[in-house]
């Protein structure tokens, strides 16, 4: 745990000045995550602080589209399986 020296400890604290991007940001992450928008903002917030809990194993090339997970909408799914269709017909021409 860092301490910075002089510091008190904060239990509570209030944060004003969200902007439009930043509170759509946090909702989207509390509701990605499936907790509450505090619990969003603490995760935004060790995670600005270089506190992340989360340990990233050597085998772990990034997380630049973490964001794209579970995104897609039922249709989405359905249209991306649907288009996918035409490359699971076999060509037997090709196989003589």
């Amino acid at each position: 745990m860092r301490v910075i020296e002089g510091c008190v400890k904060v239990k509570q604290l209030t944060v004003r000045g969200f902007d439009e991007q930043l509170t759509d940001a946090l909702r989207q992450l509390a509701e990605c995550d499936g907790t509450s928008l505090n619990k969003a903002a603490l995760k935004l917030l060790r995670r600005g602080a270089g506190l992340t809990d989360v340990k990233v194993s050597a085998d772990t090339v990034g997380s630049s589209l973490d964001d794209l997970f579970g995104k897609w909408s039922s249709e989405e799914v359905e249209a991306f399986d649907a288009a996918l269709e035409v490359f699971e017909i076999v060509d037997e021409s090709a196989w003589k």
